[in-house]
């Protein structure tokens, strides 16, 4: 991965020229923007916070882990019946919106232990919602792997009725 790479210093090139450009958009580059500058005199603890809280949410975007680790969580846990579906927040700068995932049936492999209802799949909005009884339902996928909501409360009454279908 080019993030763990660039993290422990790999070049990028086997040679000793330098390259014809500069790449400054990878998720170190950004995440190192991040920091605090030191002529800023507000060197404070609450703003050190607030960088890495931001830095916090630009990487678990990109690298939430959280299908992988569920697994390692249920077998510690001893969780039985495994987890069906994770619910996250999506934000980018248009919008706020709520998934709710249903989980792998192991980590290696892209089928659902329990995906979405048929019914829903491939709906959007207000159709969608209709379908579901359920209101700012945004989507659901094909496979019915995952689907959106406008709310929190919207995503977990998806989850809920999923459960019950």
């Amino acid at each position: 991965m080019a993030v763990d790479a660039i993290d422990n210093g790999t070049n990028q090139y086997d040679t000793d020229q330098p390259p014809r450009y500069v790449n400054n958009t990878n998720m170190s580059s950004r995440v190192g923007r991040l920091n605090l500058d030191w002529v800023d005199l507000d060197q404070s603890l609450e703003r050190e916070n607030e960088a890495f809280q931001h830095a916090l949410t630009l990487t678990g975007i990109e690298f939430l882990e959280w299908k992988l680790h569920i697994f390692d969580l249920e077998e510690e846990m001893k969780i039985d019946p495994t987890i069906k579906y994770v619910i996250y927040r999506v934000q980018d700068e248009r919008s706020e919106n709520w998934r709710v995932q249903a989980v792998a049936i192991s980590p290696d492999k892209f089928e659902s232990r329990k995906p979405l209802p048929s019914p829903w799949r491939g709906s959007t909005d207000g159709e969608l919602s209709e379908a579901a009884g359920i209101r700012g339902c945004t989507f659901v996928h094909m496979s019915g792997f995952i689907g959106g909501n406008q709310t929190y409360k919207g995503a977990l009454d998806m989850a809920k009725t999923s459960l019950m279908a």
